[in-house]
């Protein structure tokens, strides 16, 4: 069954935005394409955008979305993005925004700002509209209870006395402010709020997909582990905070928690004794496993199963199976192989 909530897919080949070539920095600023990537793509990135007023703030982090380099050159290996560098777009699109088109995007602006204000404003109003008719259904509930214990006998003197201490005369009742109705904020004068926008395009036209443009350079051993992975239906993201290159997932990380600590290695790459002690330790202590994997020398393979490889369910070995089948038609990846390890403490 399809599910109600499944974001559209965004216009194919989408673009990504490479901040800089030097450090390898790759920005994803449309929602939707983020959404979508998530959702069908099983791709996380990392959220970056801060408040201006609070950017030393990291708990509420927001657009842009920054791809590991290994995400970025998975989409475009699939022909899903491309690269473009985002200071020479904005340096060559800006020359050919007019000035009339400047002030129409401008004035769109201002109008979804009052749009968002009037929205904003007529919501405070519905609160405090439900506020005063609670608070008037609670002061005639307790004019109903004083008044029901006035006709027991004897009460005529407490009714009058309490009547004279607690209920204002009519000269002393306070006067509630004059508030404009819900109806009267679609023609009031709200004020515009700032809309900033999270991409360029428009007013800018899209980013034209150059295919001189270099791929997104990774670490052929990284890479390898991440696509294998990647294709076994595992979410990835960054493993810094835990000392690992990848932090495995067997779902969305909002739902469940990481599996495996991964890292990457050479096929004939000698590793200390004293580095797998550690890392098995390390990934035992958070309740993971220590992963680590590499592309297997001079043998070219896309069979599943065997050695090495993930223990999975049958039901989800079919899956894979099925989608490393398909790949043998396309093109033969290398054949990862990866080995779990853990500590066993006496």
């Amino acid at each position: 069954m399809p599910s109600s909530l499944a974001s559209p897919t965004p216009n194919l080949p989408f673009p990504i935005f490479r901040i800089s070539s030097a450090l390898e920095r790759y920005m994803l600023y449309d929602v939707d394409v983020i959404t979508w990537l998530r959702k069908s793509r099983r791709i996380l990135g990392v959220l970056i955008g801060t408040l201006p007023q609070i950017p030393q703030q990291n708990v509420f982090l927001g657009l842009p979305l920054e791809l590991q380099p290994e995400e970025a050159r998975l989409l475009v290996d699939e022909g899903s993005a491309y690269i473009v560098d985002d200071l020479e777009i904005h340096r060559n699109g800006l020359c050919l925004i007019n000035p009339a088109q400047r002030d129409a995007f401008r004035q769109k602006l201002i109008k979804e700002g009052k749009e968002a204000a009037r929205a904003a404003e007529r919501k405070k109003q519905e609160r405090t509209e439900n506020a005063l008719k609670k608070l008037h259904q609670k002061e005639g509930a307790i004019a109903e209870g004083t008044t029901s214990a006035s006709t027991l006998p004897g009460s005529e003197i407490r009714a009058e006395e309490d009547e004279s201490l607690f209920i204002p005369s009519p000269a002393q009742e306070p006067k509630l402010s004059s508030r404009p109705s819900v109806s009267s904020v679609h023609g009031s004068d709200v004020g515009a709020w700032s809309i900033t926008t999270t991409r360029s395009y428009p007013p800018l036209p899209p980013p034209p997909n150059n295919p001189k443009t270099a791929p997104p350079e990774v670490n052929p051993s990284s890479y390898a582990i991440f696509k294998h992975l990647h294709n076994l239906l595992y979410f990835i993201s960054p493993g810094l905070r835990f000392g690992c290159q990848f932090l495995i997932y067997p779902g969305d990380p909002l739902r469940f928690h990481s599996h495996f600590l991964a890292i990457s290695a050479d096929w004939n790459e000698e590793i200390n004794l004293v580095d797998l002690v550690g890392g098995g330790r390390l990934g035992t202590g958070v309740k993971k496993g220590w992963l680590i994997g590499g592309v297997e020398k001079n043998l070219k393979s896309i069979e599943y199963g065997g050695d090495g490889d993930l223990n999975m369910s049958s039901s989800k070995m079919e899956v894979i199976g099925s989608e490393r089948l398909r790949d043998k038609d396309s093109q033969a990846d290398p054949r990862v192989r990866t080995f779990c390890i853990e500590w066993g403490g006496m």
